[in-house]
């Protein structure tokens, strides 16, 4: 399902979802309002991308939005002004959810915004990231819950982790070359770029 948003105090404008060349969106999941999906994105069923709230959210291209997966976001504006501590900003424009490229959001995963995930990241099962900033590079492990923090590029998050501050966040390891996750992102994305080709191929 792929539609506009509705008019209210904290969302002035009506917006229609931008899909982006090679992006598959499934019928059973769902793009509402100011979203903008990249190239080459597989959104699959159950998925919630919910742009009527906070916005605009942003996928980049050459990710995926696995099955469960919620994305939305706190308002970034009220009565016609904007509500500034709800955004965050990713070169020079500000959004409510930013997910950069080449980006796994597996089953279940939350991203609620304020909330950005920068390029190359591996976000695990189950994961929450609230009000927080992922660098580029990074495995957040199945489980764990991101609020309030930074992480530098490179890092990873154990499973179950809860990082709630800044010297927690701070602390996270560096990937290594012996990291067991190291790869794990390139597997995942290609099997989704794959199935968003072939369903398009098969509409």
């Amino acid at each position: 399902m792929i539609e506009k948003n509705v008019q209210t105090d904290f969302s002035s404008k009506v917006c229609e979802p931008v899909i982006g060349e090679g992006t598959f969106v499934h019928p059973l999941a769902a793009v509402i309002g100011n979203v903008i999906l990249g190239k080459n994105i597989m959104v699959a069923p159950t998925a919630c991308v919910r742009g009527d709230e906070g916005q605009p959210l942003h996928v980049g291209d050459d990710s995926n939005v696995q099955d469960g997966v919620v994305i939305h976001a706190l308002e970034t504006e009220l009565d016609g002004k904007p509500v500034e501590k709800n955004q965050m900003e990713v070169d020079g424009k500000k959004y409510a959810v930013y997910i950069g490229k080449r980006i796994s959001l597996a089953h279940q995963v939350q991203i609620h915004g304020p909330a950005v995930v920068m390029d190359d990241t591996f976000v695990g099962m189950k994961v929450l990231v609230f009000k927080s900033f992922v660098g580029k590079n990074c495995v957040i492990e199945p489980g764990a819950i991101l609020m309030g923090v930074k992480v530098a590029d490179g890092r990873y998050v154990q499973a179950g982790s809860i990082i709630k501050t800044q010297a927690d966040a701070d602390a996270l390891p560096v990937i290594t070359a012996d990291y067991p996750m190291k790869e794990m992102n390139k597997g995942v994305l290609h099997v989704n770029k794959a199935l968003a080709k072939g369903y398009l191929a098969a509409k």
